[in-house]
């Protein structure tokens, strides 16, 4: 064969669908870690503790997002925890976000920390 016959086709191009590029709505996973386990990472537990605006910021720039985002923008934490969602393919919903991010909104950003953390993030 010479370059001027050109490249031989084996198979045939498939549309593809934006069924076809995004996984299930719902994800297929839970978080890695619960809401409640803390302790488990004594490190992000205690700067949530002891500086909750630094652990969100630092959230925030691991998302890949400007790090004043959650001083910034109204509902950016519920936000952030949707979009990580979403990257790890973890189920839940955004009602769920809002009221996890409403009672415990420490324990959330560190469960968020640790879930980056497992992600390699």
């Amino acid at each position: 064969m010479t370059a001027a016959q050109g490249n031989v086709i084996i198979v045939q191009p498939q549309s593809t669908t934006n069924r076809d590029i995004l996984g299930p709505v719902q994800g297929h996973r839970g978080w890695s870690t619960g809401l409640c386990g803390c302790f488990s990472d004594c490190v992000s537990c205690l700067l949530t503790l002891c500086c909750l605006p630094c652990m969100e910021c630092r959230n925030a720039s691991r998302l890949g997002e400007c790090c004043c985002l959650p001083y910034c923008c109204l509902g950016a934490s519920m936000a952030m925890r949707a979009r990580l969602r979403t990257l790890g393919g973890i189920q839940g919903s955004i009602c769920n976000d809002i009221c996890v991010l409403a009672c415990c909104q420490m324990c959330a950003v560190c469960q968020m920390s640790r879930e980056l953390d497992n992600m390699g993030l």
